[in-house]
């Protein structure tokens, strides 16, 4: 496969229940044993029923999990580089046999999903650790999140009841955009080199900058700020889905751009979590993703273009999106505008550039970024919001 749009492994999921027959399988999921799941699984079941894990079907079996630990292959050999998979407490999953049905809800008791298992095994929480993160260090959120986990994992196929309510979708579940959606839009504009970005923080003016970068050499960009969890001083998915929508209203072509939230969690998983961010865009639509430095990285964990260099040890065709990759860009007071290193000569004395953390905490302080990193519209948006918030600890920077 090359980067022309094909949905990786080919076809596009879509294990959405609709209509009579969603009412059905409704009827069928009371008489099942429920498992209320975390917000982070239920953004996966939706992920996995509306296509944007293609070519997964549901929750990895073990055969699939290894795979992708140790190769980041699934069984049949196509490229995946994170395990999604579906934890469940000792006492649960004593009862959980092959073949047995089970009603997923969300944490108000609401079926979301049904799942049939395929599967039960235990996971090595440090075997997975080492192999996903490069790292067993629990100050790693991502490893963290593992250890609190429980250690038996559950595989089997998954079918979509109802959606889940999101932050930062201001219209409902209805209109979160899942990847279908998003290849009818393109579609219906023309385009057919479209360019996916991914973030987790507020838009800034580097983001901007490699964005524009970007269209020069697409027909469409698709600004995906990922909605799903994060950790807890991140900037509230809300604010960020605003502050987005802010920037495309006073400095984009609105016409050649589309914004929807990505509701998957962040892992923290650096390269591997960079790759898996390209595939999923490649569902969506996309031809190319913008890699920037240290992409889902967190703290000194990563090397600052390891999420970059990723993408070369697989060909082409396997992967079928095109990495765009970009250093960290800045403001040069001497340029009098933004660029990178490999465009700017001048020394870093002239460089203006702050990094999230410290926006976040100006911002905490009722200072507003400086012009050079942050348009003030957009500025306006994050201060009003994050002066009502409680201050947060700050975690890894």
């Amino acid at each position: 496969m090359t980067a022309d749009g094909t949905p990786h492994g080919g076809e596009l999921v879509d294990r959405e229940l609709r209509g009579d027959e969603r009412e059905e399988w409704r009827r069928r999921a009371r008489e099942w044993p429920g498992l209320r799941l975390p917000a982070r699984a239920l953004a996966d079941v939706f992920c996995l029923a509306t296509g944007v894990y293609s070519p997964l079907r549901g929750f990895l079996d073990r055969r699939d999990y290894f795979a992708v630990l140790d190769d980041m292959r699934l069984a049949s050999g196509v490229v995946w580089s994170l395990p999604v998979t579906l934890a469940v407490p000792p006492d649960t999953a004593a009862d959980l046999d092959e073949g047995r049905w089970l009603r997923l809800e969300d944490g108000a008791g609401r079926a979301v999903a049904v799942l049939r298992v395929e599967d039960r095994f235990r996971r090595d929480p440090e075997y997975e650790a080492r192999r996903v993160y490069g790292t067993a260090d629990p100050v790693h959120p991502g490893v963290a999140r593992l250890y609190r986990e429980p250690r038996v994992l559950i595989g089997g196929g998954v079918w979509l009841l109802e959606r889940p309510v999101l932050p930062g979708v201001e219209d409902g579940a209805a209109h979160l955009l899942e990847p279908a959606a998003t290849r009818r839009e393109f579609a219906r504009r023309g385009w057919r080199r479209v360019v996916g970005f991914q973030t987790r923080n507020p838009v800034h003016r580097a983001h901007e900058y490699i964005q524009k970068c970007s269209l020069e050499m697409a027909d469409g960009l698709l600004l995906h700020p990922l909605v799903g969890e994060t950790r807890e001083d991140d900037v509230p998915a809300e604010i960020r889905m605003q502050s987005y929508r802010v920037l495309i209203e006073r400095y984009f072509p609105q016409e050649r751009v589309v914004l929807a939230p990505f509701p998957a969690a962040m892992r923290y998983a650096g390269p591997r979590e960079a790759l898996f961010h390209a595939l999923c865009r490649k569902n969506y639509g996309c031809t190319h993703f913008i890699v920037g430095r240290d992409h889902a990285g967190v703290g000194s964990f990563y090397g600052p273009f390891d999420a970059q260099r990723i993408f070369e040890r697989f060909a082409p065709e396997e992967l079928g999106i095109t990495p765009l990759c970009f250093d960290n860009a800045f403001y040069c007071r001497r340029c009098q505008g933004m660029a990178t290193a490999r465009s700017c000569p001048h020394s870093p004395e002239y460089r203006v550039s702050l990094s999230g953390t410290r926006v976040r905490e100006m911002l905490r302080r009722g200072e507003t970024p400086p012009p050079e990193v942050t348009r003030p519209e957009v500025a306006a948006v994050l201060a009003e919001a994050m002066a009502a918030r409680t201050p947060v600890p700050e975690a890894i920077p």
